[in-house]
């Protein structure tokens, strides 16, 4: 009060109302009255509800009326009925259609197809990220390319392409659960885990082939048939390889040791090849199947005894092909290759639940996956060349019975895989395609946003062109030269030992030029020694040479001749000037002591011919 009546004060000695203008007011409490009123009545209007309203009313407790206007007040109004019905009528379609997926074989994404172009080899490998923007692909022409669906066009080309493992053909790739990582299996005994951009990260470290226990190497010393990540732990990945183990690998350790060795051994003890490998879902199990076909399972944490082991699950001797849990982590499907798919139950082990058989199988890494709502198994038949067409096979889960049937290819299929995210299926076929499957309400991204792009056309702008300008009248300094067909300048540089590379011609004569030497006299001191050193080459003739010592020889014998001089047949040499034809010479004996005219002994009488 003081501070007002001091300021009241001192405008009436100022002689002036107040200091500035006087800042408005406003009545909170009244302004929020008339809005809650203007609601209410605006809510009545448009939705004429009143007796749905005093319902409502009646059900919820008791309250004071202030409370009540308050609580119908709150938020928006009510939509009118109109758009009640559409929404009621949309959840009604909505469920309908939940419904119809439900039934097998009409939720399959298999409207529309989209080929992507590998190259001419079969394509053994096949993945793609958790979010479903990139995908990786291998084939058996050593190479891996990269596909990135929000980046491509409708050229449908990669991005990028490398030979990770040289001239060995790819096994198997498979993403980190984080999507950061890829590792690569080849056919090789090394695996190596790259980024996703396509740059090495790690190569694991080759086993000693010398060794016979493979508890003392430090890596795989023989070819590779697989590898998985960990679902649950994003840097641990599993190999399996013929050397008989099963080797899980941390990123840390960057490929220099591994973390754990597991054996695979037959029935009688001895060592047995994993054909294939992967973790269950919750990472808690370690699936192998080996060439015998008998199936291993191992807890994590347990290195070397098994937890469950199926013996003669498939046929001995045919390289099982695919394993893979479901998301219960208690069943699982096999890809066997008898040409059978076979599902199995931990608690029941001993059988299998189910069989669906004459389902080919030529290649060692055909794929057997769930569908994202795991009531559909899929998986990909063979067939010769020209003698039928490839298929993806659809199975109900429950008793394996062949559901639905797609034909992708006029060759075998081997990869495939169903996102859970983009509702897309991949596969990957023996002619170097992959063929996309997608249905354009159901599925979402990956190959829908690169069908719907147009081909990137070439900026005119970015293209430079040199303009030939002609001035016949410009002085020689200046003038441009005229420009010749490249049939001429083809001659030209020809011609130009440089520009055709044309090899550098032998030295000729003594010594050398341009710092090169001859081979032989090049050098001063090879030069003396061929002067000084006696040249010991003859080309004369050798009987000329012996036929000069002949009278010497007769005239005075000194070595042998002189002892037989008594018996010393008589010599008859032939002479350039004897007339005697061909016919007459065959039956003459060079230096034997019979006439030409006495008949020789039968026995030394040729054979008629």
């Amino acid at each position: 009060m003081s501070s007002n009546s001091a300021g009241k004060s001192m405008e009436e000695v100022m002689g002036f109302g107040g200091f500035g203008k006087k800042a408005k007011s406003f009545d909170l409490q009244a302004i929020f009255e008339e809005t809650r009123r203007t609601a209410q009545e605006r809510s009545k209007k448009n939705l004429g509800i009143l007796n749905n309203v005093a319902v409502s009313k009646k059900e919820k407790p008791a309250v004071s009326e202030d409370e009540s206007d308050e609580d119908a007040t709150i938020g928006p109004p009510m939509p009118p009925p109109e758009s009640l019905g559409n929404k009621l009528n949309k959840e009604d379609t909505d469920d309908s259609d939940e419904s119809d997926e439900e039934e097998p074989g009409t939720f399959i994404p298999a409207t529309h197809e989209v080929s992507l172009k590998h190259g001419s080899k079969p394509v053994s490998s096949l993945a793609l990220d958790p979010s479903g923007a990139r995908l990786v692909t291998g084939s058996h022409d050593f190479e891996m390319r990269f596909w990135d669906f929000a980046g491509m066009d409708r050229a449908l080309q990669s991005f990028r392409h490398l030979t990770p493992c040289e001239c060995h053909h790819m096994m198997n790739v498979d993403f980190s659960s984080t999507g950061e990582h890829i590792l690569v299996v080849a056919a090789n005994s090394q695996a190596k885990v790259f980024d996703r951009d396509g740059y090495e990260v790690l190569e694991c470290v080759k086993g000693d082939q010398y060794l016979n226990d493979m508890y003392h190497t430090k890596g795989h010393n023989s070819m590779l048939n697989g590898g998985y990540w960990n679902p649950k732990v994003k840097d641990e990945f599993l190999t399996c390889s013929n050397d008989g183990t099963i080797r899980t690998w941390l990123l840390k350790d960057e490929g220099k040791k591994c973390q754990a060795i597991r054996k695979c051994k037959d029935k009688s003890g001895r060592r047995a090849q994993p054909t294939c490998c992967c973790y269950s879902r919750d990472g808690k199990l370690l699936a192998a199947a080996t060439n015998d076909g008998s199936i291993s399972l191992w807890d994590v944490k347990m290195k070397v005894h098994t937890t469950h082991v199926v013996r003669n699950a498939h046929t001995s001797g045919s390289d099982t092909s695919s394993i893979r849990f479901a998301h219960d982590n208690k069943t699982f499907c096999t890809r066997g290759g008898d040409d059978t798919v076979k599902l199995w139950d931990i608690r029941k082990i001993k059988h299998p639940v189910a069989t669906a058989c004459d389902l080919t199988n030529f290649f060692p890494v055909t794929d057997c996956t769930f569908s994202p709502n795991e009531k559909l198994l899929m998986t990909g038949t063979s067939v010769k060349r020209d003698a039928g067409r490839g298929k993806i096979v659809f199975m109900d889960r429950t008793d394996l019975e062949i559901v639905n049937e797609i034909e992708v290819s006029d060759s075998s299929a081997i990869r495939s895989l169903w996102h859970p995210k983009l509702n897309q299926i991949m596969v990957g076929t023996a002619d170097g395609n992959i063929k996309i499957l997608y249905d354009p309400e159901r599925s979402v991204r990956g190959a829908k946003l690169s069908v719907v792009k147009k081909r990137k056309k070439l900026n005119q702008s970015e293209v430079f062109i040199r303009h030939k300008i002609i001035t016949p009248y410009s002085l020689p300094l200046y003038r441009e030269d005229r420009e010749r067909s490249t049939k001429k300048q083809e001659e030209k540089d020809r011609k130009d030992p440089i520009k055709s590379h044309k090899p550098m011609a032998p030295l000729s004569g003594r010594g050398g030029a341009g710092g090169r030497l001859k081979a032989h006299g090049s050098t001063l001191a090879s030069f003396i020694m061929k002067s000084i050193a006696k040249d010991t080459h003859d080309d004369s003739n050798p009987r000329d040479a012996i036929l000069k010592h002949a009278t010497a020889a007769e005239s005075n014998p000194k070595w042998v001749s002189h002892a037989y001089a008594k018996t010393q047949p008589e010599t008859i040499f032939r002479t350039s000037d004897d007339s005697l034809s061909e016919d007459e010479d065959s039956h003459v004996i060079i230096g034997s002591n019979k006439k030409p005219g006495e008949e020789e002994p039968s026995s030394k009488k040729m054979k008629p011919s």
